[in-house]
């Protein structure tokens, strides 16, 4: 056989068809998959934290419904103190009723022992403790309401601040509860 014989009998070089992009390889499936989850649960906990910010809303706005209509009838009124006492403890119990499933009980003492032990701001002065103690059965209430409001607005919010960072917290230590990480 001779050199020139075989070349003709090869065939012409022929370029391949483009590479197409579909179906896709197995690794960009699984990668898709992980990346939907991901949406998924940073929607979910972005969801989870606006309910969190709007209940803080809503009981920072009873708080100042509450400062509103004690200002409108005024302030020296013993009985209109006595209801806005009332109504900023009530705002706190629902607080707490809602965020730790708890102190629906108490009542005197051990409710202000309760708020104290979450009170991370330290605003609890002994003058509001006898005020949020006594509560409704007070026969005079001589408090200072921008000291109440103060607290009341500070305790709620770092409750609800803490529920939001144990949140963020457990979610890389699980162990941890929005109790144990708040107290």
């Amino acid at each position: 056989m001779d050199f020139s014989d075989a070349l003709s009998e090869l065939a012409d070089i022929r370029i391949p068809g483009e590479v197409s992009w579909w179906p896709l390889a197995p690794g960009w499936w699984v990668l898709g998959a992980v990346l939907i989850a991901l949406a998924i649960y940073g929607a979910w906990r972005t969801q989870q934290r606006l309910v969190l910010q709007r209940r803080l809303g809503g009981a920072i706005s009873e708080l100042s419904k509450a400062r509103r209509a004690l200002a409108s009838t005024g302030e020296n009124d013993m009985s209109q103190r006595l209801i806005y006492v009332n109504e900023v403890n009530a705002v706190l119990r629902r607080v707490a009723i809602l965020q730790l499933n708890s102190a629906a009980g108490l009542s005197g003492q051990a409710w202000v022992n309760f708020l104290r032990t979450h009170d991370r701001a330290g605003l609890l002065t002994p003058e509001l403790s006898g005020v949020l103690s006594q509560g409704r059965f007070a026969p005079r209430c001589d408090v200072n309401a921008d000291a109440l409001e103060r607290f009341a607005r500070e305790w709620i919010k770092n409750l609800y601040m803490a529920r939001i960072e144990s949140d963020t917290y457990s979610d890389k230590n699980n162990t941890s509860t929005a109790a144990e990480h708040h107290a």
